[in-house]
């Protein structure tokens, strides 16, 4: 089994069983962001990990965990998004994206935030006009180097 059809089995089976990624996480004890990143084939999880979230679906096949357990090639599709929610982080990393750059050059020198030592959360902050959503990024400095 590839990641594709892992994928397309799992949001079946997620489907199915009514289950939220909150719940999904707190089943297997991480975050709800990298197990649904997993699921989409992003990530990989280790054997106890893959072998929770199939048993957190009621999916008990070898193949699925092997391909959970796979490493992932981190590739997307070049073009821009049509998706209006992931056109809008499109647009937010692309008027924002040099000015954080520059502010984070000028807090911790020249380098780049990683996204491998890295987290992330969803949060909805309520708003009587109109709730917020709250994507909190973390991730590891990492200087480039002189050689």
């Amino acid at each position: 089994m590839d990641k594709i059809e892992m994928h397309h089995t799992l949001m079946a089976a997620r489907a199915r069983q009514k289950m939220s990624w909150d719940d999904l996480g707190e089943a297997v004890g991480r975050s709800p962001v990298w197990v649904a990143s997993v699921c989409y084939g992003m990530n990989s999880a280790p054997p106890d990990i893959a072998q929770g979230i199939a048993s957190a679906l009621g999916l008990e096949d070898d193949a699925l965990i092997e391909a959970l357990k796979a490493y992932p090639t981190k590739t997307w599709d070049g073009a821009i998004p049509q998706d209006p929610l992931i056109y809008r982080l499109y647009e937010v990393v692309g008027v924002y994206g040099p000015t954080l750059k520059d502010v984070i050059q000028e807090k911790f020198g020249d380098g780049i935030m990683s996204a491998i030592d890295f987290s992330m959360d969803v949060e909805r902050e309520e708003d009587p006009r109109g709730d917020r959503v709250k994507i909190t990024m973390n991730g590891k400095f990492l200087p480039y180097k002189s050689w």
